[in-house]
């Protein structure tokens, strides 16, 4: 084999593994590019794989620089991005920066609780009979015992909109006093994004079309760095669904999106997300349910 030839081999090799790791998560990048993030497509008869770009939907936005680069300003909160905007509104001069940097820097960390509804009775036709089993009850007994051990001053409780969420925080809360609840469609289960690997029997492109544009609004009105005027560190409560929370994890962690249907949840999980005050999000748990006895777990 000439040199040329070789070096051709080995490069064709190594672009494939880049690919493989984009698709397996391990690969970063801005929260648009994730969107339109390379991953490996079928094998071919040879055994190769085939790269296949993900198309992005249509309110992912525009491209951002390329995976494996952490975007600073993913929550469109980055200080300096910020005064620059003012900059250019009031005409201000370089001076001014740092003083303005100063003002919009965020000085508290969030922890985010995301936390799985419990069992249900899934066979129920209409969402409203879509009740807690008893099962589910235990469980929602269970995450509530957990959070409150905690020994945290927690800010609120969001929750989604449907049957199993509600009843699933109407459990919780009695562990949480005094902790205000607030409900919310944006939270409601659906489809964030076709997954990849693609799964032949899951959502067509509309569902798709119609949930991803809710669920990617829940994640940029919830997940982001605090803000400026917070002083102390704040702890809050989600309660939804398993599709939501993997996707706002792949998103919040700079992850492809389209992987998010690699991940599994159980009934009543606990899932912590932190977020720094310069934007840095760090994944302290994901789907922990090692408070619950083993009989009890379930992921209906």
């Amino acid at each position: 084999m000439s040199a040329c030839a070789g070096g051709a081999r080995r490069t064709g090799m190594a672009f494939r593994q880049a690919l493989q790791l984009a698709a397996c998560g391990l690969a970063g990048g801005s929260a648009a590019v994730l969107f339109s993030a390379v991953a490996v497509g079928k094998p071919r008869a040879g055994g190769d794989a085939e790269p296949r770009v993900v198309e992005p939907p249509a309110w992912a936005g525009a491209a951002r620089p390329g995976p494996g680069v952490w975007d600073p300003n993913w929550d469109r909160r980055e200080p300096l991005s910020l005064v620059n905007l003012r900059k250019r509104n009031l005409g201000s001069g370089d001076d001014d920066v740092p003083p303005r940097m100063d003002h919009y820097k965020a000085k508290a960390t969030r922890h985010i609780f995301l936390i799985r509804h419990s069992q249900y009775h899934v066979d129920a036709s209409l969402e409203k009979d879509r009740t807690l089993t008893p099962l589910g009850r235990e469980q929602a007994e269970l995450t509530g015992l957990r959070l409150a051990s905690l020994g945290l001053k927690f800010n609120r409780i969001v929750h989604s909109s449907m049957t199993r969420a509600v009843e699933t925080t109407d459990i919780i809360r009695k562990h949480l006093p005094g902790v205000s609840t607030v409900s919310t469609d944006l939270l409601r289960e659906g489809a964030p994004i076709e997954p990849d690997p693609p799964v032949s029997h899951w959502k067509p492109e509309a569902v798709y079309y119609e949930d991803g544009a809710r669920i990617e609004a829940a994640f940029r009105n919830y997940i982001h760095r605090a803000d400026t005027k917070q002083q102390d560190d704040s702890y809050e409560v989600f309660v939804c669904h398993a599709n939501v929370i993997r996707y706002i994890v792949c998103r919040a962690l700079q992850f492809p999106p389209e992987g998010w249907l690699r991940l599994s949840l159980n009934n009543g999980s606990i899932t912590h997300l932190v977020v720094r005050p310069d934007g840095r999000v760090a994944l302290r748990a994901l789907g922990d349910t090692g408070f619950m006895p083993p009989d009890k777990i379930s992921r209906s």
